[in-house]
């Protein structure tokens, strides 16, 4: 494979895409971290240049997140024009495509995986479960690493022994169950066939994004950005979710005056 061009120099061409994707993570990318994930926020500049590239001719700003989709549009406050896919993919809120839904077997497992991880919370205090219209997840960021790997290893053995089928996701500060196998490469490939897209720009900062990262074409002028540290198959890495902000800012510059 070819070295991967500059950042400045690979946004510059998503700028001429005859139809560009522009897919991005929220937590951790758009928006730092907090304690409380319902007072999440998308940094000021980076929603800006979000919203200004929604608006671009021939381009389409995707938000795909770990997220159950109301949350993410809860907390995001993403216009109704604007495309949301949550759950990892499972759930979408697409050009008319809505989609989350799940069989009576799957349903049940849902409820019952939960209940399975509340008492998995009650042993192990300050964790917290949040449910998902398609799986579980295990929230350790309140909780010192110790009791982290305790409640992560209690979690996973619980629900294995359960539901030994499970799709399982480690992720930062957070171990996900889901009863259906959907990636954000998944959510990625789809939504390049659906909004047909020449080129794709998809910026995460999670192992769950390295499925996205996974689906990128460089050679045909994909782009993959990092967010943070760790390894990764992206091409380009910024520090942090303020580094991505003069990025965004800069393509959507690009595609405005293409």
């Amino acid at each position: 494979m070819p070295e991967a061009p500059s950042l400045d120099s690979a946004i510059e061409r998503l700028g001429g895409a005859r139809s560009l994707l522009v897919a991005l993570d929220f937590d951790g990318t758009l928006a730092p971290f907090a304690d409380d994930p319902a007072a999440v926020a998308a940094l000021p500049g980076s929603w800006a240049a979000a919203l200004t590239l929604d608006r671009a001719r021939d381009t389409h700003v995707v938000l795909v997140s770990g997220r159950p989709l109301a949350g993410l549009a809860r907390v995001t406050h993403a216009p109704d024009g604007m495309s949301l896919v949550g759950s990892h993919g499972v759930e979408w809120r697409v050009d008319g495509h809505d989609e989350a839904a799940l069989s009576p077997d799957e349903l049940a497992a849902v409820d019952r995986i939960g209940a399975l991880l509340d008492a998995v919370a009650e042993r192990h205090p300050g964790v917290h479960i949040e449910h998902k219209p398609a799986g579980l997840g295990v929230h350790t960021r309140r909780v010192g690493p110790a009791e982290a790997r305790a409640a992560v290893e209690d979690a996973r053995a619980t629900v294995l022994a359960a539901f030994p089928d499970v799709h399982v996701r480690d992720g930062k500060d957070i171990l996900e169950f889901a009863v259906r196998d959907a990636t954000k490469g998944d959510a990625v490939e789809r939504l390049r066939a659906l909004l047909d897209a020449d080129r794709v720009l998809f910026a995460g900062d999670d192992v769950t994004d390295e499925d996205g990262f996974r689906a990128l074409d460089q050679d045909a002028g994909d782009v993959g950005i990092k967010v943070g540290p760790g390894e990764t198959r992206a091409a380009h890495r910024v520090a942090d979710p303020a580094a991505l902000t003069p990025v965004l800012q800069a393509l959507a510059r690009a595609r405005a005056f293409r």
